[in-house]
């Protein structure tokens, strides 16, 4: 099984390069696994406290249960995905059956700060894209998808996401196999990816 890790911050577009690649990639062999199923059960904590807590802060994450799923796959064992809901900021009740592929793809803006999971990407990719392109992506986002105002959003941005993308996300580039620029010039490198992929399954 080749896995492969697509990081970048906030908004930088790392669904549509995971789109980008599979697109070209015969359904059946590749599957993707999201950094933001993996956000902690939050059961313990009212709704007010969940909506206080850093997503953007490693501590958030359940890397544990993200290292062991990955691990099974790799066995060729079916995992549960969980769910993860952001208009509740927990995790709901249902799970998403998940199939071993010759392909994984593990998407998420911290995936690359994980040493143990970083340990285990065949290829790491880190997606970059400016920091006002971002914030305007990531406003459009939120407001339209995850039922947050303007001003919750902005807030957000300015007392978590910049830091915590400066002091967690921005120095994980450094473990990078591949840096793509998420403008319309990115073609090769998603190439080169394909490359690597179809080379690996054939």
């Amino acid at each position: 099984m080749l896995i492969i890790g697509i990081a970048g911050g906030t908004g930088s577009g790392k669904t549509t390069v995971v789109q980008q690649i599979i697109n070209e990639l015969p359904e059946t062999e590749v599957g993707v696994i999201s950094q933001d199923s993996y956000y902690r059960e939050n059961h313990n904590l009212s709704f007010e406290e969940r909506a206080l807590i850093n997503f953007d802060h490693p501590r958030a994450i359940d890397f544990e249960l993200l290292v062991k799923h990955l691990t099974a796959l790799k066995k060729g064992e079916i995992i549960e995905q969980p769910v993860y809901s952001f208009v509740t900021h927990n995790r709901t009740d249902d799970s998403i059956i998940t199939h071993p592929r010759k392909v994984m793809i593990v998407e998420g803006i911290l995936i690359l700060a994980n040493p143990e999971l970083r340990e285990m990407f065949d290829v790491k990719i880190f997606v970059h894209a400016d920091s006002d392109e971002r914030l305007i992506r990531r406003l459009k986002r939120d407001i339209a998808e995850r039922g947050r105002d303007m001003e919750e959003v902005l807030n957000r941005y300015q007392t978590t996401l910049k830091p915590m993308h400066q002091q967690f996300i921005e120095p994980t580039k450094a473990y990078a196999d591949i840096i793509i620029p998420n403008d319309k010039y990115n073609t090769v490198a998603i190439d080169v990816v394909r490359a690597v992929i179809n080379q690996r399954i054939t």
